[in-house]
């Protein structure tokens, strides 16, 4: 990362933020009534949509049915209309493939599957503006909207990106610090807990800096975490005003 473009000498970044300042996040649960749960997410310029059907049966094969607990399938893919340059394949290629595994990996730890045996869980996530941090707003979205589906989780899952620039950690990295070049990382944290389900490093990193970076981030997803559970609070005040509880 070229730290005199990312990060200027009064420690603001190119958006305004400070070091450790989270970009503003607005969510959204239920945007969807043909779904079991929907929830649609904005952290800064990246926007991200997520549907969850089910618990319901197998489909396909049935060697994929596990008996003591429910099956998770994911599915991550971009609009094509999410970044400046139009998307050929906005799913089905490697990014896409790997981030859908990554999401699956997330809710296998989160949610609770022993409940419901021989069935099956679907989580899709759709980037429909791409900003950077498309992981995690693709999880923190997923989250709402399992919560939406009345599905038990063990915590919220929460999500968020750290990296270096000149030796000074920044959380909730934008597009621009992403693509900078240098280290960065994902992470999606339980955080009543501290566990964590998902970390992703894209470069090395030494590991003296290591521990820096990761308390950065649990510390911006422990951030996310009240941020998500105000939208959830006010879903609930919402339906019940509505429903007349």
């Amino acid at each position: 990362m070229a730290g005199l473009e990312l990060l200027s000498d009064q420690g603001y970044r190119l958006d305004g933020r400070k070091a450790t300042e989270l970009r503003k996040v607005q969510a959204r649960m239920g945007v969807f009534a043909q779904a079991d749960g929907s929830a649609y997410i904005e952290q800064g310029n990246t926007k991200a949509l997520a549907v969850v059907y089910g618990p319901h049966e197998v489909r396909g094969s049935r060697s994929r049915t596990l008996n003591d607990r429910a099956v998770i399938n994911c599915q991550y893919s971009m609009a094509t209309f999410s970044t400046s340059e139009r998307k050929r394949r906005p799913h089905g290629d490697r990014k896409s493939t790997e981030m859908s595994l990554h999401l699956k990996q997330t809710f296998e730890a989160a949610v609770l599957t022993n409940l419901y045996p021989r069935s099956q869980i679907d989580i899709y996530v759709k980037i429909l503006q791409s900003d950077g941090g498309n992981y995690s707003a693709g999880v923190n979205a997923a989250t709402l909207a399992v919560i939406d589906a009345g599905i038990p989780l063990r915590d919220y899952v929460c999500a968020c990106t750290a990296g270096f620039v000149d030796e000074t950690p920044l959380t909730d990295l934008c597009h621009a610090e992403e693509s900078g070049g240098g280290t960065s990382l994902a992470m999606a944290l339980l955080p009543r807990g501290g566990h964590i389900a998902l970390l992703q490093m894209d470069a090395r990193l030494h590991q003296d800096h290591l521990e820096t970076l990761m308390e950065a981030a649990m510390t911006a997803c422990k951030s996310i975490s009240k941020v998500l559970d105000q939208v959830v609070r006010q879903h609930l005040q919402e339906v019940s005003a509505l429903t007349g509880e």
